[in-house]
């Protein structure tokens, strides 16, 4: 257990609303983008101070899905670009600040909306991938595939960042019913070992699960660590603080509620859980706010 842990960033969403920037359905995070962008350096600034050494660009919502097909294509790759300033930004002033080094993360989203993996269109992905990772690729260290429902999706984010010689993180989503269930699956229903070993297969760099319960995720940390065995590639946690998502449920298709009994301490302890399955990077998603990521930086800050 003395491997170095690596402390990620919370949920961008409800942070840019807990501070007041401008938050609706359907534009969702990307709103601050547009309108008030000193507020999304805030929230990744808020973040970085509470001790997250990976922060991730706020490029979630740049997609059709939420910000409109006409406007995607207007306007989709200057909003992708200044997400990454932003992140990088923020991650330069600490270094001034402070001399520690921040590593920008460029998130590459589901394009046809969080939690659909019916909706999957492979043929038109591979052009609005290309949107982002172009847009993305001069601000950021590597990219992050996240909240990924099923193993095309994931793979089309590995091909698309591929070219770029950039690493990329392949997170997937996880069904939130049965928390007890032995055997994690995708919301497509797929097999968590078949999905680690695609990606495996397609370079990721890491393989990580988001934006599900806290309690799914540490039998998914346990299949991750049996596929991936000594391949070298680090394991990740971010979960949310929803409510359980069935499986009609989409993410953002409103404010979903947040769960009062996901406070720092008890996230802290599902983290140490995650660590003693061998997850090494640990983090939070939607809902998870500074507050969260400070308890996890305080325990992991001796490694």
């Amino acid at each position: 257990m003395n491997e170095r842990m690596i402390v990620l960033d919370g949920g961008m969403g409800r942070e840019l609303k807990r501070m007041g920037a401008p938050f609706r359905q359907p534009e969702w995070s990307a709103l601050a983008l547009m309108e008030a962008p000193d507020t999304v350096v805030a929230a990744h600034r808020a973040f970085i101070e509470a001790g997250a050494e990976v922060i991730t660009t706020n490029s979630y919502a740049v997609v059709p899905f939420h910000i409109g097909e006409e406007r995607f294509a207007q306007d989709g790759t200057r909003l992708a670009a200044l997400s990454g300033e932003l992140a990088r930004q923020a991650a330069d002033e600490e270094a001034q600040r402070s001399g520690r080094r921040i590593t920008v993360a460029g998130s590459l989203p589901p394009l046809f909306g969080s939690y659909r993996p019916d909706l999957f269109d492979a043929v038109r992905a591979p052009a609005m991938l290309a949107v982002l990772v172009e847009a993305l690729l001069p601000s950021v260290d590597h990219f992050l595939a996240e909240t990924q429902s099923c193993i095309a999706e994931a793979l089309a984010a590995c091909a698309a960042v591929r070219p770029t010689g950039k690493p990329v993180w392949v997170s997937f989503t996880l069904q939130d019913e049965g928390v007890a269930a032995s055997l994690p699956m995708l919301r497509s229903g797929e097999s968590v070992a078949e999905a680690v070993a695609a990606v495996r297969e397609a370079g990721a760099a890491a393989v990580l699960f988001n934006c599900s319960l806290p309690e799914v995720m540490g039998p998914a940390v346990d299949v991750a660590r049996s596929v991936l065995g000594e391949a070298g590639i680090p394991i990740g946690v971010y979960a949310n603080a929803f409510p359980e998502k069935t499986g009609d449920a989409a993410a953002n298709e409103g404010l979903s509620d947040l769960r009062d009994d996901v406070g720092p301490l008890r996230y802290r302890d599902f983290g140490r859980d995650w660590r003693h399955r061998g997850a090494r990077i640990i983090g939070g998603c939607c809902g998870i706010g500074p507050d969260v990521i400070c308890a996890l930086h305080r325990e992991f800050r001796a490694d």
